[in-house]
């Protein structure tokens, strides 16, 4: 590489060697990498420059209607539940800041917090449906997970500020990188473990940092995040990235804020798996899973749903 990082990482060890040398968090590794490779306005500018485009296509999504096209009479469905939620609470429905405070006072309540995150979630995959522009985190049909549990943080913790959204997104961002160097982020090489899972387990750590954690149950909770979608196989109806993943993407989010709550309520030198382990093992299970759930649309819910293909 052309470039020195202040602290190479290859596997999570390595991680785990540089804090065990200091207190410091993932984010304060990352970032002094990140440091070695563009100035600090430049690195502040661009994740602000990710997340106004993450919430750009939540609003976006969150505000059309209307059938997906492809042929698959794909109804959206983050709009009506939008308007359900914003039901009698106006809004200036051309600004975007403004929605953001009416989807804060909505109240704090499991059911409608709940609804908010699949709400998310639906708005930035029905995007990527549609041709809109989304952030790949890592991938455009897992790029609904990500946003959706940043803006949970956002609009229902109260972590609003720059540094917050930086500590997220860093945090999040290597634990992708961990897949991608010792597994892989493609549904087309490993299922769709291999993007929802990881992107999950992306989460997941930058929620429990975000939320106080130490690095050990950062890394923790993003290893809980994936272990419960290993195996998870890509098996789009009809090719597209629709029917499931669209709906999956919203488990995702889920699955990163119990997995975060787990290991923020739990002693990591209990743990019987590692992060380091659960990479491992998600690529052995990729590397022996059948081609047919692998993007392929040979296989699964893909094949089982008949669809006219002439329309697709």
């Amino acid at each position: 590489s052309e470039y020195q990082m202040t602290y190479p990482i290859d596997c999570v060890g390595d991680i785990m060697k540089y804090a065990a040398q200091g207190k410091c968090t993932l984010s304060s590794i990352v970032w002094k990498n990140e440091c070695s490779i563009r100035k600090e306005t430049d690195i502040k500018r661009e994740i602000r420059e990710l997340f106004d485009t993450m919430c750009s296509c939540v609003y976006a999504g969150c505000h059309m209607e209307g059938v997906l096209p492809g042929g698959l009479n794909v109804h959206r469905r983050a709009s009506r539940i939008n308007e359900k939620l914003t039901h009698q609470m106006p809004y200036d429905k051309t600004h975007l800041k403004d929605w953001l405070r009416v989807v804060e006072a909505s109240g704090n309540d499991f059911t409608n917090v709940n609804q908010w995150i699949g709400c998310f979630s639906l708005a930035v995959n029905e995007q990527n449906a549609s041709l809109g522009r989304v952030v790949t985190s890592p991938t455009n049909g897992a790029a609904g997970v990500i946003p959706a549990v940043l803006l949970y943080a956002y609009c229902f913790c109260g972590y609003k500020d720059a540094k917050h959204i930086e500590i997220f997104l860093l945090t999040a961002g290597e634990i992708g990188c961990l897949f991608k160097k010792n597994a892989t982020i493609s549904a087309a090489v490993g299922g769709c473990q291999a993007e929802i899972g990881v992107s999950s387990s992306m989460a997941a750590a930058g929620l429990t940092e975000l939320m106080g954690g130490s690095i050990q149950q950062v890394l923790m909770a993003a290893e809980i995040a994936m272990e419960h979608h290993l195996g998870l196989t890509c098996d789009p109806i009809g090719g597209l990235v629709q029917v499931p993943c669209i709906e999956r993407n919203t488990m995702g989010a889920m699955k990163a804020i119990t997995a975060s709550h787990l290991a923020l309520n739990s002693n990591p030198e209990f743990a019987v798996v590692n992060l380091q382990q659960v990479i491992e093992t998600m690529w052995e299970t990729a590397k022996g899973m059948s081609s047919r759930y692998k993007e392929t649309a040979e296989g699964g819910l893909a094949i089982k749903v008949p669809i006219n293909v002439a329309e697709c």
